[in-house]
């Protein structure tokens, strides 16, 4: 220990780097506290104090205590004292607020910080500063789903740090490169990376890092339809987690996917309850009786996971919110929203997504928003299929569907979450094919498109959706026999008008639909006066509409 109490010494410096570089985690946390006096008596004006909090904000990073710890730190530093650092000491205190920034979900206030730090690579020697500034840009990007960049980044960081022969460092920041790949589509080079990585970071106690390659794992499990693997791999990172702080926020996270995954599991179930009713119902019109005993077991089975997918979202979201944790609490309120949606909760459902569109609108988190706009648009057309709301506004719910597709789909265009934007398709199809719209033409182009973005890569609940689209796509793909036949010049006794007006029967319902049953639109678009679409309309038997 240094010879004066509030003295940062070079020598301090330098055993906090040589552990964190090394991964040596319980060591370095340990001789941290054995130096707490520092962070007690913390003076900005002392020599390596912005060099402290440099480490102080890695070191955080991996687990010790929490950020607010190097907020308040950083906090001291006044614009006098900023002024008087050399650039190396200012490097360090800029990542440190960089990092804060990071914790606190503020993306582009991070990106600015370590931007910073990165434009002056010619002017500082400190190569695992810069490792870690590329590494760290890499995360921020990946937050934002800008996954090219933030796999390039992540590249240059891990580089960096294998060049300085810190193997250990470089397979954390391997961990980050392999979930890139996995967005990117190439599950197995991401899990070819993560055992790499995972027979490294073995041999230390970095249990954070341990514990994102298990949950690695289980998030790749899931997306291949292995659930109980993936349940058993976020157990095995939720036990890394602990043995660093039983109240990590990565605690949080691997809660939250076990949750999901067992909704997916009930999902399953509940296809299995149903397809065992259908069977009673057959054999009971046929005189046999059926055994009931699988439909109880099945049953049990699914309130179960239910129950408990409701408890770990609750676990989750306790831990959250004292990280105040905005990206975690709106991924935990749409998980909820899912198990509202499931059992036929449409208001609770509804509240659960709007609250997760809150918390995402706060730190403009297009990832969540779109996935909060995309969880509406499935309520909304759950309550045209149930035909909620329809004698007081016609098409209202369906048209809100149609309104939430679409804002979900501009803001997955603003990332590259390819799977993303493609359940966004998915679901702009199936609005399209909803009972009030009925319009299977419509929803091919989105089907289209999401299939050129999956490229089959799908296998959880997203899977589903896609194959009810293709039905519908395919059913609806049929062409109309009065159509085909005018096709074929089969065209009876009929003149070119009376033709022309049997058209106009079958397009402009169709039309009048999807502009919002508004006669003027319809007459815009098709270049037909307002008068002919009303007496086509009423000749079809479509409710006349009121005049614009």
């Amino acid at each position: 220990m240094s010879s004066h109490p509030s003295e940062i010494s070079n020598e301090f410096l330098a055993q906090l780097k040589e552990d964190l570089v090394c991964r040596r985690v319980g060591r370095g946390m340990a001789y941290l506290e054995g130096h707490s006096h520092l962070l007690k008596s913390f003076d900005s004006a002392q020599k390596n104090a912005a060099l402290f909090a440099g480490y102080l904000a890695q070191w955080v990073d991996v687990g010790f205590q929490r950020p607010g710890l190097v907020k308040s730190i950083v906090c001291r530093f006044s614009k006098s004292d900023r002024a008087h650092l050399p650039l190396h000491d200012y490097l360090h205190l800029r990542m440190a607020e960089g990092m804060v920034a990071m914790a606190e979900e503020s993306k582009e206030e991070a990106l600015r910080h370590l931007d910073f730090v990165l434009s002056l690579e010619q002017e500082t020697d400190d190569k695992e500063l810069l490792s870690i500034a590329n590494f760290w840009k890499g995360r921020c990007l990946r937050m934002k789903g800008e996954y090219d960049q933030a796999l390039a980044f992540a590249v240059k960081g891990r580089e960096l740090a294998s060049a300085l022969g810190h193997v250990p460092m470089a397979a954390v920041m391997r961990v980050l490169e392999s979930w890139l790949f996995f967005q990117k589509g190439d599950a197995q080079q991401a899990v070819n990376i993560l055992q790499e990585a995972e027979g490294i970071l073995r041999k230390t106690d970095d249990y954070l890092t341990l514990g994102n390659i298990h949950s690695s794992y289980g998030r790749i499990a899931r997306r291949q339809g292995r659930y109980q693997h993936a349940i058993d791999s976020f157990n095995a990172a939720i036990t890394e987690y602990k043995k660093r702080d039983p109240r990590h926020r990565n605690v949080a996270r691997s809660l939250n996917n076990m949750a999901y995954v067992k909704r997916l599991i009930a999902l399953q179930l509940r296809r299995k309850i149903d397809a065992d009713a259908a069977r009673r119902r057959k054999a009971a019109s046929r005189g046999r009786a059926a055994n009931g005993q699988g439909r109880a077991q099945y049953r049990g089975r699914f309130e179960q996971l239910r129950q408990e997918a409701l408890a770990e979202l609750g676990e989750a979201a306790a831990i959250y919110e004292q990280y105040e944790n905005h990206h975690g609490l709106g991924s935990v309120h749409l998980n909820y929203g899912y198990l509202y949606l499931d059992n036929g909760d449409l208001e609770h459902a509804e509240a659960a997504a709007k609250t997760a569109s809150c918390l995402a609108g706060e730190k403009h988190d297009h990832i969540l928003m779109a996935r909060s706009r995309l969880l509406l648009c499935m309520i909304e057309n759950a309550r045209v299929e149930e035909g909620i709301g329809e004698s007081t506004e016609p098409g209202s719910h369906a048209r809100l569907a149609q309104d939430c597709a679409q804002e979900a789909i501009e803001l997955a265009k603003h990332t590259q979450n390819r799977r993303l934007l493609a359940h966004t398709y998915i679901w702009q199809g199936l609005t399209c094919c909803n009972r009030f719209f009925d319009d299977p033409g419509a929803a091919r182009p989105y089907y289209d498109q999401a299939i050129n973005l999956t490229k089959g890569d799908y296998a959880d609940s997203a899977w589903e959706d896609l194959q009810m689209l293709k039905a519908k796509v395919l059913r609806g793909g049929s062409v109309n026999p009065t159509l085909r036949a005018w096709s074929q010049g089969s065209v009876g006794d009929k003149t070119f008008q009376q033709i022309s007006e049997e058209f106009a029967e079958l397009i402009i319902p169709k039309v009048w639909e999807r502009e919002g049953r508004k006669v003027s639109r319809v007459a815009a678009r098709l270049s037909v006066s307002p008068k002919k679409v009303r007496r086509i309309l009423s000749r079809v038997g479509r409710r006349k509409p009121p005049e614009e």
